[in-house]
């Protein structure tokens, strides 16, 4: 391991690259990552190859309820894709390297494009429960305290130093996913919007989202911007969906409390729309 800011060097990405190579019989061009309680968008894959991430070399492990822990590669309405059955977060005690260290091992595996998907709650008073949100942007609070995965040394074969975000999400992917939402009969549920990172585990309080809502971001969530950052970086096409798994708390007479198990149910309920929709999308991508 290289010390400093690059945790992993360009040889070690590029190890575990050829190593998922040899044992898989695709070039997979589009990674989806599955968000709490999505990992269910795996089973659409066909003639499918299941690798746990413990037998892969270097991969970290998801210890979270709703992330199976697992890579699955197979075909998805005509493409060669990868999915990961949960992802790797901070508050699981990782460091930003490590949860990001599937983005620059997929890159070198030849992926092109890559949707990720969150469970998020809801700041936007318009959202209901189990509305699909097309991530038009982000907020990295943690970038804010320097938790950002390009910190270090840059190593130039992945990317430039200092990386342009004003086009984190593809526009061309957000109008196929609109257009996909469109052909599904979806209008009534999907919506556009600002998804903004916490660290985590603790959910917010009640003064900390009166304050993401002035900021303008409409969901909130523990996850995705680290990937998104690494996968710009590499120069992927990114496209983001966060499923508004409950409403969070604004009102200090409120009783209502946010948990994970409500997280993990709404995601049950809308897994096949989601399903769906991603299927739909993944056709149209070229």
């Amino acid at each position: 391991m290289a010390e400093g800011g690059c945790r992993y060097t360009y040889d070690e990405y590029k190890e575990t690259a050829d190593w998922l190579l040899a044992a898989i019989r695709i070039h997979p061009k589009v990674a989806v990552i599955c968000g709490s309680g999505l990992g269910g968008l795996a089973d659409l894959l066909s003639d499918k190859t299941t690798i746990p991430y413990e037998k892969i070399p270097r991969f970290p492990k998801s210890t979270v309820p709703g992330h199976a822990g697992k890579l699955v590669f197979g075909e998805l309405s005509g493409k060669q894709c990868i999915c990961m059955q949960g992802r790797f977060h901070f508050y699981e005690g990782y460091p930003v390297n490590e949860v990001t260290f599937p983005i620059r091992v997929f890159h070198l595996m030849g992926v092109e494009s890559l949707i990720v998907t969150n469970a998020a709650g809801g700041l936007n008073e318009q959202f209901k429960v189990g509305d699909i949100m097309f991530i038009n942007d982000h907020i990295n609070l943690p970038g804010f305290a320097g938790l950002n995965p390009l910190r270090g040394s840059n190593e130039e074969r992945f990317g430039v130093r200092f990386l342009c975000m004003s086009d984190a999400y593809d526009k061309a992917f957000h109008q196929m996913a609109l257009d996909s939402a469109q052909e599904l009969g979806y209008q009534d549920f999907v919506r556009d919007g600002v998804y903004c990172m916490l660290a985590g585990p603790s959910y917010e309080t009640v003064a900390e989202c009166r304050m993401l809502k002035m900021l303008g971001a409409d969901a909130v969530g523990m996850s995705t911007v680290p990937e998104v950052i690494l996968a710009r970086h590499c120069g992927m096409r990114v496209f983001g969906i966060s499923l508004i798994t409950n409403k969070v708390v604004m009102d200090y007479s409120s009783q209502e409390k946010t948990n994970h198990e409500e997280v993990l149910q709404t995601s049950r309920d809308r897994a096949e729309a989601l399903q769906r929709l991603i299927s739909n999308l993944v056709g149209k991508m070229d």
